[in-house]
């Protein structure tokens, strides 16, 4: 008789689904485990013993779902989601936290096909279809409603009792897991990234903001302007400060940078280890600390103050989009050749979106310009895509998007390729400002948005949830240029430079270049209010 010919009971058939989950998607979590406790004669037991807790807390998740029509579809979508889980965590070390969730939503078609590798799609198949396939063929035993819900309080209650008693047994070791080691909670697949589903749900459902948020509507430039102010912010992707050769690489990563006028800021950090969380907030009032994804989505932001102040304001974007930033400015996208005359046949180039803005500030004769351009960076995996051939100074690279086939040096020689061309980009950004030089009060804002681990530890990408997070995805680069005209004390910007600065200084530091008179406006948080 087949497998397949007798029906099976729900109850046997979550305990299945649940052991598998333990054995072969959780990899990563066991692994982090043993780093952090070590693998002895002592700690094996304890060890063993968080499989059968996750057994158990994975039974009673599974078990809310024991309806017999959507048993079945519930826990194929969980095989095959926690396959994918189970492939980024265990291939780049990654955690699905609500951010991450978010990051994942929207995440655009050309990010999702950098990180495309046939291991993905085995993992897929092993670990998700196959299983998928021979579950979908299972019949399950019909019972009643009643019976259905009997069984099903009874299931959790045993697993309830098991998890307790493990935990009573080992409860030194609990304590110390649970207080002292919560980062470890992260790995667990699928339970982690279920609960941060759910509470992202729950965040989404229970938000009661609705319409917008105006700030700054008082704005207006001072009437002892001089000149017109021409800024342009430049928003880097995903460059970490210590592989910026301005703060001191070992390498030369930014050799036309140091040929010019800059004041660099060597100890900056981000808002968040994501960009949709990091590009938001850097633009908003509230700082990391005040920072909500549905409040920052509802309120206004620096670029509408400058609006309100008859600022002319662009930006343009060769990465996934400005994350609600510029929803109410003008916007450009320049990640097709329908609009970014920069194309190869890997990618558009970040250079592609200074084609055309000397048309822009001459076609806006009157009032202030703010620019903001938005790169594509440093974007990985597959950080050999980001840059030109004629840029691959450091070699050999890393020609894949599964960074853990690739050794050290190869993803730092393709990462440190693609800060050169983040260089070249600059310096042609300083070229295009220093043309308009006699007409304005020019200036450059740089910085990137978050960092990036490039296998440290284990550790690859960003996203890490921030309060773990390495400081190779907080700390980040930063610099700004003046030109002739601007109307600033520079020494007195150089001694600001060597102070720690967060991107929550910018919201208030972009207001002060363009010399913005308004209420909500903190000159403690301007970098450069003292220097005028």
């Amino acid at each position: 008789m087949s497998v397949f010919s007798k029906p099976f009971h729900p109850r046997t058939l979550i305990l299945s689904v649940s052991l598998f989950l333990v054995l072969f998607s959780n990899g990563s979590f066991f692994s982090n485990v043993i780093d952090t406790y070590g693998l002895t004669w002592t700690t094996a037991p304890m060890i063993f013993s968080l499989g059968i807790v996750l057994m158990a807390v994975l039974v009673i998740l599974l078990t809310l779902f024991s309806s017999r029509y959507i048993l079945k579809p519930f826990l194929i979508m969980v095989l095959l989601s926690t396959s994918l889980s189970a492939y980024f965590m265990n291939s780049y070390d990654i955690v699905f936290d609500t951010q991450m969730i978010q990051n994942i939503l929207e995440t655009n078609i050309h990010e999702s096909v950098d990180l495309f590798s046939m291991n993905q799609v085995l993992y897929f198949l092993l670990l998700g279809v196959l299983p998928s396939i021979a579950l979908y063929r299972i019949k399950i035993e019909r019972i009643s409603l009643k019976r259905s819900i009997l069984e099903g309080a009874q299931s959790i209650a045993v697993a309830v009792g098991i998890a307790v008693l493990v935990m009573f047994t080992f409860s030194k070791f609990y304590t110390s897991f649970f207080r002292e080691h919560k980062p470890l909670r992260y790995y667990s697949n699928p339970t982690f990234y279920l609960y941060s589903i759910g509470q992202y749900v729950g965040q989404s459902l229970t938000q009661n903001m609705s319409g917008l948020q105006c700030i700054g509507t008082d704005a207006c430039i001072q009437n002892n302007d001089g000149m017109r102010e021409l800024v342009i912010l430049v928003v880097g992707e995903a460059v970490r400060a210590d592989h910026f050769g301005l703060n001191g690489y070992s390498r030369q990563t930014t050799p036309l940078l140091a040929q010019e006028d800059i004041i660099n800021f060597p100890n900056f950090t981000s808002c968040g280890t994501e960009t949709a969380v990091s590009v938001p907030c850097m633009f908003s009032s509230f700082g990391r600390e005040g920072y909500e994804k549905d409040k920052a989505r509802h309120t206004e932001n620096v670029l509408d103050v400058f609006v309100h102040a008859g600022v002319n304001v662009l930006w343009r974007d060769n990465n996934s989009d400005s994350k609600g930033v510029a929803d109410r400015i003008e916007y450009q996208i320049y990640t097709s050749s329908d609009t970014n005359t920069m194309c190869d046949d890997v990618e558009c180039r970040d250079e592609g979106m200074l084609v055309g803005l000397q048309e822009y500030i001459n076609a806006h004769p009157k009032g202030d310009i703010v620019i903001v351009l938005h790169q594509m960076g440093n974007h990985g995996p597959a950080y050999y895509k980001r840059y030109p051939k004629a840029f691959e100074k450091f070699s050999p690279v890393c020609k894949s998007n599964q960074l853990e086939q690739c050794t050290q040096e190869e993803i730092t020689n393709a990462y440190d390729n693609s800060i050169l061309y983040t260089d070249y980009f600059l310096s042609k950004v300083i070229g295009l400002l220093k043309k308009n030089d006699t007409g304005f009060e020019t200036a450059m804002f740089y910085l990137s948005d978050h960092g990036e681990s490039l296998g440290e530890k284990g550790l690859y990408l960003h996203g890490f949830p921030y309060m773990i997070a390495p400081d190779a995805q907080k700390h980040v680069p930063a610099f700004i240029w003046f030109g002739k005209q601007f109307g600033i004390n520079k020494e007195v910007v150089k001694r600001e430079a060597t102070q720690p600065h967060t991107q929550d200084n910018l919201f208030h530091t972009l207001l002060g270049f363009v010399e913005v008179n308004t209420s909500i406006y903190r000159p403690e948080l301007d970098i450069l209010h003292d220097a005028r």
